[in-house]
């Protein structure tokens, strides 16, 4: 079955412990190992980065007239988990997920969470296994295919209230990790915004990265009503 995702990603791994490590999810690592590291959360961390840096290359040599924000905003358009959540449909990546009996039953393999998260992780095991070719490959087979040229698809928040508030002078922003709980497969976290020390926003997310994004919203609710 693994064989088929090699086909629907268009690419064949030497080392195929590298591909089942980045389908393995938290819950099923931590039901059969009783250890976390055996899941894909490592490799979501340096599929991010790849993804990003390679997303923001992309946008820098193909739209040269754009600001500085408006590629961030495409950028975060790009990445964000409604966006790999639909690239992992486009592969069927759920159906090749690892999961925990818990998470199984829940739905896990449609959660848009995990599926954005396997996919990054995906493509940190293609960068692994063949190098940035591999993982430049995959990204712009699935991800630089769908740029919003004109309108954005989703919305980054914290770009967005970044923007707000620096329409005044001497504005600083700042998130903070006040809480995580529930088990390590399914943590929620919950951050605050912060303008000038003052807190502005509360939200929470199944990540911290999704939690900012919950607060930034908040924050754009309270103080920029028209806006939200």
């Amino acid at each position: 079955m693994i064989k088929d995702l090699e086909v629907a990603i268009g690419y064949r791994f030497k080392n195929i412990t590298l591909l089942q490590n980045a389908l393995t999810h938290s819950s099923y690592a931590n039901e059969r190992w009783h250890d976390s590291l055996k899941s894909n959360e490592r490799l979501e961390f340096l599929g991010d980065s790849i993804l990003g840096m390679v997303v923001a290359e992309h946008l820098y040599k193909q739209f040269p007239d754009r600001p500085e924000g408006e590629l961030t905003r495409m950028r975060a358009d790009m990445v964000c988990e409604t966006s790999l959540a639909a690239v992992a449909e486009k592969i069927e990546l759920g159906k090749h997920l690892l999961l925990g009996h818990g998470e199984e039953q829940g739905g896990g393999r449609a959660r848009p969470s995990i599926l954005a998260d396997a996919v990054e992780s995906v493509i940190a095991a293609s960068f692994l296994d063949g190098g940035m070719a591999a993982a430049e490959g995959f990204i712009r087979r699935f991800v630089l295919c769908n740029v919003p040229v004109t309108r954005l698809q989703n919305t980054d928040y914290k770009t967005t209230l970044q923007e707000l508030v620096q329409q005044k002078k001497n504005q600083v922003l700042t998130y903070q990790l006040t809480d995580q709980s529930g088990p390590d497969h399914d943590k929620t976290f919950t951050v605050e915004v912060s303008l000038n020390n003052q807190v502005v926003g509360k939200g929470t997310g199944s990540s911290k990265k999704r939690a900012e994004q919950d607060a930034a919203r908040a924050a754009i609710a309270a103080l920029f009503p028209s806006k939200a």
